[in-house]
């Protein structure tokens, strides 16, 4: 179990981390591929260890091409309460999906049958307040599966970080959304159990979860219940980071945009959107207690990257967001 705590300052796009925890070093392994591996209560004392990060071939694996699991204890202080920690897993080959204390919370690349690697990407995974347990332990399982050559967690920083001045939801959109290609205005009004919507991690890349070379339209999708206290403050819906545009619906009515997407032909003249931090007010009233409420993001990708890449995801209170840009200010 680790519980070994380092400081240092690092700028990552935008984003101010300070590295927390390192996780280099001995991971419990195992070949094979069994669901209750996620798991925190399953019990790993008899897997193999190896080196993290490195090939599995340097490692007595050699030729191995297939699935895999690695697991790790970690502990984490009740003094980073406030924080918004991220899991640094370096690079991966060719597929991962990553597990913290038993419930996904990202991963890249497609596996099979249709397969596809995300070996150039580089894994970078916000941690859900409300899964981590603070002065206990807190399990992190790995899902890798390797078609050729390499494989494993094989290069590249693998820790833990903190980042510094965080926007903090009270309400977390991370996660599974619904997730469509092509482009209809009509979807906006769709519901969870429409036909046609599958299913995506959000945020990440969807060149990373399997639409490797797409460029173009996209929807996004996420039903959520609010309590009765919701409309009491004004709210922003945080939206991360998107590239490039979008247009953003909650229950069939548009609170806000980046960019334009008509006419088509002059989008490329917002070529630096995705840079952009999305943050919508959300209309009083408009957010219904108790029930169920969508929403429906518009996405037009025209190079590169795609989609929500970034977060943070979710609600946050007015206040709070106003805040975080003064602090921000006061940083530079």
């Amino acid at each position: 179990m680790v519980s070994f705590y380092c400081c240092c300052s690092i700028t990552l796009g935008a984003q101010q981390y300070k590295s927390l925890m390192n996780l280099e070093g001995q991971w419990k392994f195992s070949l094979g591929n069994k669901p209750e591996w996620a798991k925190p209560g399953f019990d790993h004392s008899a897997w193999e260890e190896i080196d993290v990060p490195s090939p599995w071939e340097t490692q007595g694996f050699n030729g191995y091409n297939g699935y895999a699991w690695y697991r790790k204890f970690i502990t984490l202080s009740a003094k980073h309460k406030e924080e918004k920690l991220v899991l640094e897993l370096g690079y991966i080959d060719d597929v991962d999906e990553v597990f913290f204390n038993g419930e996904r919370i990202g991963g890249s690349g497609q596996f099979p049958p249709d397969f596809a690697t995300a070996y150039t990407a580089r894994r970078m995974y916000p941690i859900p307040d409300r899964l981590i347990r603070y002065n206990s332990a807190n399990l992190i399982a790995v899902k890798v599966f390797d078609q050729q050559l390499e494989g494993g967690i094989v290069r590249g920083e693998v820790r833990l970080l903190s980042e510094k001045n965080p926007l903090k939801t009270f309400l977390d959109l991370q996660g599974e959304w619904g997730f469509r290609i092509g482009d209809n205005i009509d979807w906006r009004y769709e519901s969870d159990d429409a036909d046609g919507w599958g299913s995506i991690y959000v945020p990440g890349a969807w060149e990373n979860q399997g639409y490797k070379r797409y460029d173009g339209y996209a929807w996004y999708q996420k039903t959520f219940m609010a309590n009765s206290n919701f409309n009491l403050d004004r709210v922003v819906l945080l939206v991360g980071k998107i590239d490039d545009l979008d247009e953003v619906f909650v229950n069939g009515v548009k609170v806000g945009q980046t960019g334009f997407m008509e006419p088509e032909r002059e989008q490329h003249q917002y070529s630096l959107a995705y840079q952009q931090l999305r943050g919508y007010l959300i209309p009083q009233g408009l957010i219904h207690p108790d029930k169920k409420n969508t929403i429906h993001v518009r996405v037009s990708d025209f190079y590169q990257e795609g989609g929500i890449v970034e977060g943070p995801v979710g609600f946050i209170k007015q206040e709070d967001y106003i805040r975080y840009w003064r602090n921000k200010k006061m940083d530079r």
